[in-house]
This record gives structure tokens, C-alpha cells and sequence, in this order.
């Protein structure tokens, strides 16, 4: 896979190499104020190649960043959840219930306790 790769990369840059080459011409382009620049071909093309390029490039970057800025945070909220999980809750010690000394198994509630 690697050779196909390496192959249609020499064959477009050897394509891009002949159309320099054989389009190594001027050519006159008017500009706002009556200015007229004369540029070569094969640089206004790989100008206007890369004013297409660069936009979308740095575009799909800031996506990717803020994609891989949202999983980070959603595998940290799984680690948080899963420590959560694999962790169990403290048992409480049991408590043995002794009836008081005149039969009755519950103790008086305290008067601060009592809601009326």
C-alpha cells in the first residue's frame, strides 16, 4: 500500500512539474486602482491552491481539536464512574436492638428528635 502511495504522489508532482514547465508564461491580472500585476501561471494556480487549502486545513484542525477535548473529558467522566462503581460504600456496623427493662424493644425517642 505504501508503494501506491509513493507512486501517485511521484506521478502528481511529476504532472504538476510538465504543467510548470510547459506554462511558464505571463499573465496580466487587473487589480482594483487600475493596478495590473503580471504573474506566472504555474504560481497563480499553486496560489489559488492554497487559498482553497489553508482555510479548510486550519477548519478541520480546530474540529479535531475540539473533538479530542471532548473525549478526554468523556474518558475522564468513565475513569471518574468506573473508580465509583469498583469502589463499595462502607457497611455500617450491626446495631443489636436491646429491649428496655420494662418490655418495651424501642427505646424512648429524645425530646429533640420528636417532630410534631
Amino acid at each position: 500500500m505504501q508503494f501506491l502511495k509513493t507512486l501517485l504522489i511521484v506521478f502528481t508532482v511529476g504532472l504538476a512539474v510538465a504543467f510548470a514547465f510547459n506554462n511558464w508564461t505571463n499573465v496580466d491580472i487587473r487589480l482594483w486602482g487600475g493596478l495590473i500585476v503580471g504573474i506566472n501561471i504555474p504560481l497563480l494556480m499553486l496560489l489559488c491552491f492554497l487559498l482553497g487549502l489553508v482555510p479548510t486545513w486550519l477548519w478541520q484542525r480546530a474540529i479535531r481539536w475540539r473533538l479530542a477535548q471532548r473525549l478526554t473529558a468523556s474518558e475522564r467522566t468513565v475513569a471518574d464512574l468506573r473508580l465509583a462503581v469498583a469502589t463499595p460504600a462502607p457497611v455500617a456496623a450491626p446495631v443489636a436492638i436491646v429491649p428496655a427493662a420494662d418490655g418495651d424493644p424501642l427505646p424512648p425517642i429524645p425530646a429533640e428528635e420528636r417532630r410534631l
